[in-house]
């Protein structure tokens, strides 16, 4: 049986490494937190037998860790991850000076201020309530449904409970319906939180490809009618991170044959709204079959800061989803609920608001990236990044590289459910367009290092290793 730490190194990462490198990567698995501290590593003789290494090199890539007070080791006993005492000198950096590019959203709606004095009244008036809204406040229901119900499909304030965010919905809905030891179709790459909780809910994952052109459909329905998984989880607007949209007939082609094979879709419409460009409005999944279960969140067209997600399902779903919902919380803040009410009685605003912050965001990193040799912007025409290919299996080294210039940037792998994709490299578009331009410098310092690096980086694979 695999172990996490090669799961998550990925075979192609590996083929050829010394073992610097090799203790590099395990360094950059940690750092990104895909290896968590107190986790416990494979034996230098399991690992061994894993890598298709000899014991010495396995033993000097734990020494090397252990020297830099990555893991700790018993003599006899395992082998943990660990943390070192102090920062080392890469990640030394204050919250003012660096810059964090694993978060891919923007500050607040200029809307926001305005609209929480307005939820003031709201709130006031819920006072002689228990305070608890287990279902969601109706007028909130109400307003959400209705704009799915703009949006194309047809929707009652029955079929939407309010939740803390999206994530706090999916895993709402896993541990409704979830099953312990079944698979789940998943995106690669995709949000790498759903990765995490499907994981914890105990599936077993079965990546689907998705690059900026799109899906491969084929593979897609083939697993569903193949593996006939119980869930699968999809972003089909401005997919996080590669940008891509499932036109109407995918999504309806899809829809029938997850309906076919008995698979529950869960749709991530957290980036439906963030279109810059498109051209096009598809409708949404859950046009296409009501058993489509549907969550969203406020997060990027208001702010981060405000909690607010919601689940859109059959009634028979939605009465299974409150059954459960007590048993990890009693609802969602009712100030968030009043000032979301507030905010989507003008989604023109919301949206205009969105576009424009994207289009410079997006302008910003497109200037950056032509001044970086080897590097350009694919076409990206909504979303919260740019999907960029590097070129060449660097995208672990170029994060390490651009921690020594404050810059946090996870790396393609991070992503993914096997460490693969490491040609492949996310940035955001939401910075505004001074600090993005500052980033870009930044990434450029990083990539120059790398470049000069040259034997440093990993062994070039061919592409048709990396999905």
């Amino acid at each position: 049986m695999t172990s996490r730490l090669v799961e998550q190194l990925g075979a192609q990462s590996v083929a050829g490494a010394t073992a610097a490198s090799l203790a590099e990567q395990i360094r950059a698995l940690i750092l990104d937190g895909r290896l968590t501290v107190g986790e416990r590593l494979p034996s230098e003789r399991a690992l061994a037998l894993e890598l298709r290494r000899s014991r010495s090199t396995t033993t000097r890539v734990y020494s090397l860790l252990e020297g830099d007070g990555y893991v700790s080791r018993l003599h006899g006993g395992s082998t943990r991850v660990a943390l070192p005492h102090s920062p080392p000198t890469a990640t030394n950096t204050d919250d003012d000076a660096a810059i964090d590019l694993s978060i891919a959203s923007m500050d607040s709606t200029p809307g926001l201020y305005d609209a929480t004095v307005r939820s003031l009244p709201r709130l006031a008036a819920l006072r002689g309530t228990s305070g608890y809204s287990l279902r969601g406040l109706p007028e909130l229901r109400e307003a959400v449904a209705r704009r799915f119900t703009e949006r194309g499909v047809e929707t009652d304030a029955d079929e939407i409970i309010i939740t803390s965010g999206a994530l706090n919905a999916f895993h709402l809905v896993l541990a409704t319906i979830g099953r312990r030891g079944e698979r789940a179709l998943v995106e690669q790459p995709t949000f790498p939180h759903a990765l995490e909780a499907l994981h914890r809910h105990g599936y077993r994952l079965l990546p689907t490809p998705v690059d900026v052109t799109g899906w491969d459909e084929r593979h897609l329905s083939d697993t569903l009618l193949r593996s006939r998984p119980h869930v699968a989880y999809l972003i089909p607007d401005f997919h996080n991170p590669t940008g891509a949209s499932l036109s109407d007939a995918e999504r309806s082609r899809i829809a029938t044959t997850a309906r076919n094979s008995g698979t529950h879709v869960v749709v991530d419409e957290t980036t439906a709204e963030l279109d810059i460009d498109r051209g096009w409005s598809p409708l949404p999944m859950a046009a296409f079959s009501p058993q489509v279960i549907t969550v969203g969140s406020m997060s990027k067209i208001a702010w981060g800061g405000l909690r607010i997600g919601w689940i859109r399902a059959e009634r028979s779903l939605i009465a299974r989803l409150l059954a459960t919902r007590p048993s990890f919380e009693l609802g969602t803040a009712l100030l968030e609920q009043c000032i979301a009410v507030e905010l989507l009685q003008d989604m023109p605003a919301l949206t205009a608001h969105v576009t424009a912050r994207l289009r410079a965001g997006r302008e910003a990193v497109a200037t950056g990236l032509a001044s970086i040799g080897g590097l350009s912007m694919p076409p990206t025409s909504g979303g919260l990044s740019a999907w960029l290919d590097l070129g060449a299996p660097i995208s672990t080294s170029l994060s390490l590289a651009s921690r020594d210039h404050q810059l946090i940037l996870p790396p393609g792998p991070r992503f993914t459910t096997g460490g693969v994709l490491e040609r492949r490299l996310r940035i955001p578009i939401t910075l505004p367009p001074e600090r993005m331009a500052d980033a870009m410098g930044r990434l450029q310092l990083a990539w120059n290092d790398v470049m000069a690096g040259g034997a440093s980086a990993p062994r070039e694979v061919p592409s048709s290793a990396v999905i």
